[in-house]
């Protein structure tokens, strides 16, 4: 009997973590926070002068609207890539910087193939 109850729980995957819902990332949002996490790393580490920390820091930079078609990442994608820029030591975050299009494997959440 308590085996037929657990088997009718949701699968791994279905819901997010801790019987959390699987929500979207939104791109405003996640582009937002990126630049400000960046910003205070950039702040951090003394790079300010680098043209990406600039950029990072500067208010007026706009943030994409949309991520590239097909590619669908969730909210929990977001936190990850942004903990993971966070944790770069401050050589590695100067290097990432430095070559804007360049992201952590943590942020690479939209592959090649996804806007394919």
């Amino acid at each position: 009997m308590v085996l037929s109850v657990l088997a009718a729980a949701p699968t791994v995957g279905d819901v997010g973590g801790c019987n959390e819902q699987a929500d979207a990332l939104g791109p405003e949002k996640f582009f937002t926070a990126r630049l400000e996490s960046e910003c205070m790393q950039c702040r951090a580490c003394g790079l300010e002068t680098l043209a990406g920390c600039r950029r990072a820091c500067d208010l007026k930079t706009k943030v994409p609207q949309t991520f590239p078609t097909g590619c669908r990442p969730l909210v929990h994608d977001g936190e990850v890539c942004l903990r993971a820029i966070e944790a770069l030591s401050c050589e590695a975050f100067a290097d990432v910087v430095a070559a804007s299009p360049i992201v952590p494997p943590e942020c690479d959440f939209c592959p090649a193939e996804a806007a394919q």
